[in-house]
């Protein structure tokens, strides 16, 4: 929009882009002088990042060179650290090499983690170990944003243009900041329970829409879908309970401990006997399960039935057998069949 200040401004012009993000260069920076103060950023990685860092360490120092900016990495600790230089220029850089070790300790591959330092591409780092208790919810719920095969997280990347990454209990994602925001709102929804299809339907739609002009200024609410929520109420089962008959006589009183032990004789017993009639009870239990286990581990080594073993001259017996005994069965059957007809012929003629 063009300014609208009464004072001239012959610069400010409608063919002017004032969104437009230029490259920050060194003759933007007016003083020409370095930082009053070293700026760094450190961050842990964990163990098994550390074979993998160790290897691609050169090309990060390369990458960081070129925006004069020093990093180093401390296996002792297992840590990496970005500072500021004399030379570095652009107070923007150090925020962006700050993001690079991130995506680094959170297992982005460094082709993809270095894109970080161009202009437009920021990233997002999303904690999702804190929304779900239970650990196999968790793990079902962290699934669904891969998808089968992993085809939910791609159709999230082509319609977000970010790239995701699903680690542990973290979420990395990298690309302009509106796909971002988008990324967060699917993401921090699908660990509480709404699952992310909803969400790529609603930005499938809104691709659509971004394509027509005459739909820049309007209120796009009613081409997108309602999903409301629905609590299907499930009916449990009924324990119809028997209603005992009614007597006013009280239950029967149970016998006490000391009854029993008098009963069974153990009373009268004494100390040592009792214990070694303890020791016995125990002894017997201990070998009845002994037995009950043995028998379930020999389960396993019982020999499945198998057929008996029949030589192609005993099968080729037994294959003839058959065929007799069928055409002798055939052959009855048709002699009965004739021994019955002219019975029936005799009795028609006895009728006449």
């Amino acid at each position: 929009m063009v300014s609208t200040h009464n004072k001239d401004k012959p610069w400010d012009t409608a063919d002017i882009d004032k969104w437009n993000e230029e490259e920050f260069l060194p003759e933007h920076n007016s003083t020409g002088l370095p930082f009053t103060e070293e700026s760094s950023f450190a961050t842990l990685f964990p163990k098994y990042r550390e074979n993998y860092l160790r290897e691609i360490w050169g090309d990060v120092t390369r990458a960081l060179e070129k925006n004069n900016i020093a990093c180093e990495l401390n296996l002792v600790d297992g840590s990496m650290t970005v500072k500021t230089t004399l030379k570095t220029f652009d107070p923007a850089a150090i925020l962006n090499a700050r993001d690079l070790i991130k995506l680094l300790a959170r297992s982005v591959p460094f082709p993809q983690a270095v894109k970080i330092l161009e202009d437009g591409i920021a990233c997002d780092v999303i904690k999702i170990g804190n929304f779900v208790a239970n650990k196999e919810r968790f793990v079902k719920r962290r699934q669904r944003l891969l998808g089968p095969d992993g085809n939910t997280l791609k159709a999230l990347e082509l319609l977000t243009k970010c790239y995701i990454l699903v680690q542990g209990n973290t979420v990395s994602a990298m690309g302009p900041y509106k796909g971002l925001k988008e990324v967060r709102r699917v993401v921090e929804d699908c660990m509480r329970n709404i699952h992310p299809i909803y969400y790529i339907k609603e930005l499938m739609i809104k691709r659509e829409l971004a394509k027509k002009p005459e739909l820049a200024n309007e209120d796009w609410s009613r081409f997108l879908p309602q999903f409301k929520k629905r609590n299907i109420a499930r009916k449990k089962p009924k324990v119809v309970k028997e209603k005992k008959a009614y007597t006013p006589f009280p239950p029967v009183q149970l016998p006490r401990k000391i009854d029993l032990q008098i009963e069974s004789g153990e009373y009268f017993l004494g100390k040592k006997e009792k214990e070694k009639r303890a020791m016995d009870e125990k002894k017997e239990k201990r070998e009845e399960m002994k037995d009950v286990k043995q028998k379930e581990r020999e389960k396993d080594f019982v020999a499945p039935k198998e057929d008996a073993y029949e030589t192609k001259q005993e099968k080729k017996e037994k294959k003839e057998k058959k065929e007799k005994n069928e055409k002798k069965e055939k052959r009855q059957s048709e002699s009965g069949d004739e021994d019955k007809e002219p019975k029936q012929k005799k009795t028609k003629k006895n009728k006449d």
